[in-house]
């Protein structure tokens, strides 16, 4: 393997590595976690995929097992909410992928948290995207460390303003940037490798040099926008391949590199021998490319919007070139590290997973054996969740309802999935489906209430336009850049004065006052617009835009145009201070004064803590 030029900085950034002693063998394993954003099954060389340049991974998953039928969610959020507490993202409130249904409950228990206790350094660099805010983001879910972005995707990949820029030091700080995201230098997924290499190679404290570390780099490519080098570009585009299939493929060769970057650094650093690697994606891909054959593609819950990849390499436990033929999920993960590291899972609640150590070194029989289940996917991400779409999957049957009515499938026979067999084995399928009915109804019995975000004397936050509901509905008076509200998407045709946008908001430990802002862009058609924040009963503050501020887009290297928002400069308009009362309330924004036919475009609301007032 090369030794990447990245190696050197990483030697500055810390004491070298100690050569690995007798005692090492004693030590709980590190773990390393990958998991990529919109990379489908078939977006790996080694999966069929002869024109695709995937090296690194190849190897990863020669050198360990290579699961062949690997399940997650259709989307995004449910997928790592599942992941990183070994349950069904239902149960821990995770529904969507924006508008705060990505958000995991505050007492949800991760892996993170799990290891954290256990004395592990933790460290997440990349997307996170399990929620915004206190309690909820990487912080308040187990990590020690964080870099990178909380919403579902980011706007620009070259030179990006990231709200929690890298460190080139180990902190127990959350360095969060208190007025906006600030500049990072370089491409995006190398500027997380690079900070993942630092974390892993901290040596700055007596701490840092006994503990064994987690470090968990969730990859936001290549999910869009399609931005990428030109030399990896134009290399796909020379094989033949239409535009967004270069990019994504262009993306996927970056990853792969980075891939190297890390596993090379662990050989490099002797600990190859002493770390589980874990490899995988959050979904199917997000176009239409080769994927194995399979039907379907992200957000679908047949076969080709779920099977991803996962390899798992661990020289003291798996052999090389093993193939998993088993179904497993990404449910199955936490126990499954739970187990390696020696660490109990949680005792007070229900893990949907189970350990994957039986069949991690493939067909040999378990003790007990491994049995036959039923894995479901729930599909419902849009809006309020119905139970209406989803599917179940056993050995041999896949029991699918995007539509109307369910579907059966032999995967047996009929992997492709193109003829339903439903009429020849209705009793199969009734009984999935009502399987599929019983499992909506357990794991949706805590509801869909949203996760407040948390205010104290000493925390603030900055609630996005695309965490609001708008009201009475989006298009009806007001809406998103979007359709859909996405991640970075901002509030604008604002024609309903009667219309308002809101957020869920739970103020602890006393009284406090909160000074608030506007981020907001208007025309000169705008200027002597009121706006007013009210807060339940507590009063309003209200402040009218003096001067315009209808600033172009940030330039956007895309290699065609996306579907996504693009990025632009706000201004912030102070409305003044409010008292907020302890407890639970919902924080709306409203129009006062529509001098033009809308009213201004709004990014955010923000509120920074002043002062602490009395307690009830």
């Amino acid at each position: 393997m090369p030794r990447p030029l990245a190696l050197a900085l990483l030697l500055l950034a810390g004491p070298a590595f100690a050569t690995p002693t007798d005692d090492d063998a004693a030590r709980r394993p590190n773990v390393l976690l990958i998991l990529t954003d919109d990379q489908g099954w078939g977006d790996i060389h080694s999966h069929g995929n002869e024109k695709l340049d995937t090296p690194n991974l190849d190897r990863l998953a020669d050198e360990g097992a290579r699961f062949e039928r690997f399940f997650v969610s259709p989307v995004c959020a449910p997928t790592r909410a599942a992941m990183l507490t070994g349950r069904y993202s239902l149960r821990c409130g995770v529904h969507g992928v924006t508008r705060g249904h990505e958000a995991m409950r505050p007492g949800e228990v991760t892996i993170a948290e799990l290891l954290q206790d256990a004395g592990y350094r933790t460290g997440c660099f990349g997307k996170w995207h399990n929620g915004a805010h206190a309690r909820t983001n990487p912080y308040g879910q187990g990590f020690d460390e964080f870099a990178g972005f909380t919403a579902g995707h980011w706007n620009n990949y070259f030179d990006p303003l990231l709200p929690y820029p890298p460190k080139h030091a180990a902190t127990r700080v959350e360095p969060a940037a208190p007025d906006g995201p600030q500049r990072s230098e370089g491409y995006i997924a190398d500027i997380f490798t690079d900070a993942a290499l630092r974390f892993i190679g901290d040596r700055s404290t007596d701490a840092s040099e006994a503990a064994p570390w987690f470090c968990y780099v969730p990859y936001n490519t290549p999910h869009w926008p399609p931005q990428v080098s030109e030399e990896l570009f134009a290399k796909y585009v020379d094989r033949g391949f239409d535009t967004e299939t270069a990019a994504a493929y262009a993306m996927v060769e970056n990853i792969d590199r980075n891939v190297g970057r890390l596993t090379a650094a662990l050989e490099q650093w002797g600990m190859a021998e002493d770390t589980i690697v874990l490899f995988l994606t959050d979904n199917g891909p997000n176009g239409k490319r080769y994927n194995g054959h399979m039907l379907g593609r992200k957000g679908s819950a047949h076969e080709g919007g779920v099977r991803v990849p996962l390899f798992v390499r661990y020289p003291r436990i798996v052999a090389p070139e093993v193939v998993v033929r088993q179904n497993a999920a990404h449910i199955d993960l936490l126990p499954t590290l739970c187990e390696l590291c020696g660490v109990e899972p949680p005792q007070d609640r229900v893990l949907d997973g189970r350990s994957l150590l039986p069949i991690l070194n493939g067909d040999v029989p378990g003790d007990p054996p491994w049995e036959d289940r039923q894995l479901f996917t729930f599909k419902d991400w849009r809006g309020t969740p119905n139970g209406e779409r989803g599917a179940v999957r056993t050995d041999r049957w896949r029991c699918v309802r995007e539509g109307k009515r369910w579907e059966l499938f032999d995967m047996h026979a009929d992997p492709g999935q193109t003829t339903d067999v439903s009429d020849q084995f209705p009793k199969v399928r009734d009984d999935l489906a009502e399987a599929f009915a019983a499992k909506w109804a357990e794991v949706t019995a805590d509801g869909f209430d949203p996760v407040p975000t948390l205010l104290t004397s000493e925390i603030g936050a900055t609630l996005p336009a695309h965490e609001a509901e708008l009201r009475p509905a989006i298009g009806e008076g007001i809406r998103y850049v979007g359709p859909n509200g996405w991640a970075n998407d901002w509030i604008l045709g604002w024609e309903d004065a009667d219309a308002f946008a809101e957020w869920p908001i739970e103020i602890e430990g006393g009284d406090h006052r909160y000074d608030v802002e506007i981020l907001f862009a208007a025309t000169s058609e705008q200027v002597g617009s009121t706006f007013a924040v009210e807060v339940g009963s507590m009063g309003e503050v209200r402040g009218t835009v003096e001067r315009a501020f209808d600033p172009p887009l940030y330039p956007s290297p895309d290699r065609f145009t996306r579907p996504e928002a693009y990025e632009k400069p706000w201004a912030t308009l102070n409305l003044g201070t409010v008292l907020l009362r302890e407890g639970t309330e919902t924080l709306r924004l409203k129009a006062i004064k529509k001098p033009g036919e809308t009213m201004p475009e709004v990014k955010a609301v923000r509120l920074r803590p002043v002062s602490v007032g009395s307690p009830h």
